[in-house]
């Protein structure tokens, strides 16, 4: 994991600053460790990753004892890894040996107060779970308290969007600089609507899933796939277009291709699935 501000590498001489001192304002973790110690190489990615995400409720600082041996003998420290909490200047925890990383949370949950999320970011792993519904209020009361942020804004038209509030989405949306207006997310929700218009002439999904099965009816196979990118739910959509393809080649005027190389442009030729669905795309056509 690359450094940050939340991490430091101390020394014997900024031992006194960069903890004792710097633990009168928030908590400091100790990682005494050694490049040749297993479990040191073990413990320290959890720590370093509860260091990111408490986001600086305490500094977490590395000691590599074949470079600090006079700082670890006066600590007392005996054997490695050990891990020492200090707060207000004095020593409020400790602990050896490579801790599983709920132990590691008991113990920083005992003098740290970890962040709280914010309701941006609550909203956001509703809406990663597909509970839209859930994450709506909480990005209005966020958006009404920050109107100028554009990021927030666009979070808020996703919402919107797949709750069906298209006219309050395009309104929104209509309101933010034109820069923001051709954000890749816009792109996606735009595309989404596009996917939503066919389903317009189609029958319900459960009958489609129906016909669908043996995979012979080729419409059916397709209108599954519009679903399925209705919802944002590109990978399923782009394994029911392959299967159309596979099966159904000619269909529609190669209607199944076509639909793919939409997604692949809307994805965007760095995204992992496009590559990959790029690939067995062209594992069919040659």
């Amino acid at each position: 994991m690359s450094e940050s501000p939340y991490i430091k590498h101390v020394t014997t001489e900024t031992f006194q600053q960069d903890v004792v001192d710097a633990s009168r304002q928030q908590p400091v973790l100790v990682d005494f460790w050694a490049d040749w110690c297993a479990p040191c190489k073990q413990l320290m990615p959890v720590l370093e990753k509860l260091a990111e995400e408490y986001k600086g409720a305490f500094l977490l600082a590395k000691v590599n004892c074949d470079q600090e041996q006079e700082l670890a003998a006066q600590i007392g420290v005996r054997s490695l890894p050990t891990v020492i909490l200090i707060k207000d200047g004095q020593l409020a925890d400790q602990f050896m040996g490579a801790l599983p990383e709920s132990e590691v949370r008991k113990l920083l949950d005992k003098h740290v107060s970890a962040p709280q999320e914010s309701p941006q970011e609550q909203a956001r792993e509703l809406m990663e779970a597909g509970d839209f519904e859930a994450a709506l209020p909480l990005l209005k009361g966020a958006y009404n308290a920050n109107p100028g942020d554009e990021d927030l804004a666009l979070d808020l038209v996703r919402a919107l969007f797949n709750t069906g509030n298209l006219e309050d989405a395009d309104q929104l949306l209509a309101a933010l600089p034109d820069s923001v207006r051709h954000d890749d997310r816009v792109k996606a929700m735009n595309a989404q609507r596009g996917f939503a218009e066919r389903l317009q002439q189609l029958p319900p999904e459960a009958e489609l899933r129906q016909r669908a099965e043996g995979g012979a009816d080729p419409e059916a196979l397709y209108g599954i796939a519009m679903y399925q990118a209705a919802r944002g739910e590109y990978q399923q959509a782009m394994d029911v277009l392959l299967d159309l393809f596979r099966r159904h080649r000619a269909w529609n005027d190669g209607q199944a291709r076509t639909t793919l190389l939409e997604m692949f442009d809307l994805l965007g030729p760095d995204h992992a699935l496009a590559r990959s669905y790029r690939q067995k795309l062209f594992q069919l056509l040659y």
